[in-house]
């Protein structure tokens, strides 16, 4: 039986196209429109008003640089401008990840990476919305949210860095041993648990909330299940069938290419790759290491044909972890299509 999660992903103000991507409606844009820094205040200039009832008749009605030049508030104007460019992905892709795509390979600046996140988490809903297994969605959200480490007694343990840091900021004591209680907040009691096999259905009515931590230590549930995520989101982008397996360390004589999955496991995998020192202290700060396999070797350049792919997830120096996960889609070993 499905079960709904992440229900403030926006999924269901697209529609599914019939290669299974996502297509923005006029609601999805709408959702942008009444953003905060977006939507009219009172104060705002009869041109502003205008200019936003517009949109809400019309998401994709055409807008001139005039009237966003008219608007006597000039954040207010770069605010939509900075919404309508990225509507203009939107809308040239056809689709919500060929926009990811469009943005990711252009090299584009002018998308805020909260709207990226906001693609990633409404993209891998799509992807995973016919999973069961709730450590594998948990697994999940490190795509889309920034994680906060914890390596106390030997463990790895990941916990949402907002959830994390809305805790220091209403009083609890620092350390995830005390952040594993009750915390009562000005707006609800929040509760941070760690997610294994046998509390695991806590997950779906809480995973809007993101509050649940998990131990992303070699040979534990969540670091297999973020390899199945990983495989689903190759898969779906590129409509290639990869396996992925944690590993312990790179062994590899014949170690020919890697992907870092943030910019700290970047750096680090450089460093080893040309076989510069690497600090003990830095090298601590890999969480994950996992080998791939393309499955489909006439699609991978000669150089690394028949071989592992190295994948790798880091924190920072600060125990954050910040996941690029365009890097699976832009950085793989791959021939360029004809």
């Amino acid at each position: 039986m499905r079960r709904e999660f992440w229900k403030s992903a926006g999924t269901h103000l697209c529609e599914v196209d019939e290669d299974g991507w996502l297509t923005a409606t006029p609601d999805l844009l709408r959702a942008y429109f009444t953003r905060p820094e977006v939507h009219p205040v009172e104060e705002s200039c009869a041109a502003e008003h205008a200019l936003f009832e517009d949109l809400m008749a019309d998401p994709f009605v055409e807008i001139s640089p005039e009237r966003l030049d008219a608007i006597a508030d000039t954040d207010a104007a770069d605010n939509y401008r900075v919404v309508l460019a990225f509507r203009g992905y939107l809308a040239g892709a056809g689709s919500v990840e060929g926009a990811y795509l469009d943005i990711m390979t252009s090299g584009a600046g002018d998308v805020p990476p909260v709207f990226l996140d906001q693609m990633v988490h409404l993209i891998l809903h799509n992807i995973l919305r016919r999973a069961r297994d709730p450590i594998r969605l948990r697994a999940g959200e490190i795509f889309f949210r920034e994680q906060n480490v914890s390596t106390e007694d030997g463990r790895i343990m990941l916990a949402d860095e907002e959830i994390v840091d809305m805790f220091a900021k209403t009083g609890a004591a620092g350390g995830l041993g005390q952040l594993l209680v009750d915390s009562a907040t000005p707006v609800r009691n929040v509760e941070l648990d760690v997610l294994d096999e046998d509390n695991k259905d806590i997950y779906w009515e809480r995973s809007d909330r993101f509050d649940t931590v998990v131990d992303f230590r070699f040979t534990q549930p969540a670091l297999d299940a973020f390899a199945r995520v990983v495989e689903a989101w190759v898969k779906h982008f590129l409509g290639l069938a990869v396996r992925v397996q944690p590993r312990q360390s790179i062994q590899d004589d014949h170690w020919s290419w890697h992907v870092g999955l943030d910019r700290e496991a970047t750096q680090i995998l450089n460093a080893l790759y040309e076989g510069t020192p690497v600090a003990a202290e830095d090298a601590a700060r890999l969480i994950a290491l996992f080998g791939m396999e393309i499955e489909e070797r006439s699609a991978v350049i000669d150089a690394v044909r028949g071989k592992t792919v190295y994948l790798a997830l880091g924190m920072t120096s600060a125990g954050k972890v910040r996941m690029k996960p365009q890097n699976l889609l832009t950085n793989l070993p791959l021939r360029k299509k004809a």
